[in-house]
């Protein structure tokens, strides 16, 4: 998943915050006027929207003479993957090194990740393991798999708590929770 810039990220803010799940769109227009202190011309709004919808950031359709806007995904899933993007770039330990996981690759990314939280995000994280980090609402792991209790990651990597762990693949879409 790719980084948004400044205006991209503006514009996204403004379908996040004015869209609900398959509700009612936004129009290039209505996402001018939100923007209005950035001072933007309607055809830099409508370029950047008309990028995001190529990217598949948002999703469009008609509605009479105009496009209406929504995102392809939640803020929230769109910020688990740019965590998990981040992950994926500590790479797999060694052949040979893979028991050492708290000091090699994804392993030592995680853990400098979990001393890093505040503990009030610590404890949101052990309960998302203790409830077994199932995927809710048609959410899914990142290999598009549907994640469920007892997957295996694999390399047999288990979680702190006793669950064992998945890693994956590239969905991209609604994929915030994960097991590793």
């Amino acid at each position: 998943m790719m980084r948004l810039g400044d205006l991209e990220r503006a514009v996204m803010d403004v379908l996040w915050d004015r869209t609900s799940g398959a509700g009612a769109g936004v129009t290039v227009r209505e996402v001018a006027e939100s923007l209005a202190e950035r001072e933007l011309a309607y055809t830099t709004v409508m370029t950047v929207l008309d990028r995001l919808a190529g990217k598949g950031m948002v999703q469009r359709e008609r509605e009479g003479r105009a496009w209406s806007y929504r995102p392809a995904a939640s803020r929230e899933a769109y910020i688990a993957q740019l965590m998990l993007d981040a992950l994926d770039l500590a790479g797999e330990p060694a052949l040979g090194q893979r028991g050492d996981t708290d000091r090699l690759g994804r392993g030592a990314a995680l853990v400098r990740f979990a001393r890093s939280v505040t503990g009030s995000e610590a404890e949101i994280l052990r309960a998302a393991l203790r409830d077994g980090g199932a995927a809710r609402d048609g959410d899914t792991a990142r290999d598009g798999a549907t994640a469920r209790d007892g997957a295996t990651a694999r390399d047999g990597a288990t979680a702190r708590d006793g669950a064992t762990a998945r890693d994956g693949g590239g969905v991209r879409d609604e994929a915030p929770e994960r097991e590793d």
